[in-house]
């Protein structure tokens, strides 16, 4: 199951970085997942600083 990113995410980019297939990429004031690239593995969802990342 994708990963999502919640309205908490402040669009620090941190996410970003380091999803290994470009999963991510900036929204409407927050970053976004595009579920059909996301691999589930959680890197960045460990790498969020506010816990805005979770398994959808």
């Amino acid at each position: 199951m994708a990963y999502v990113i919640n309205e908490t995410c402040i669009a620090c980019g941190s996410c970003e970085s380091v999803c290994p297939v470009g999963a991510i990429s900036m929204g409407d004031g927050k970053f976004e997942i595009d579920p059909d690239k996301c691999v589930s593995c959680g890197a960045c969802a460990g790498q969020c600083p506010v816990g805005a990342i979770s398994e959808g």
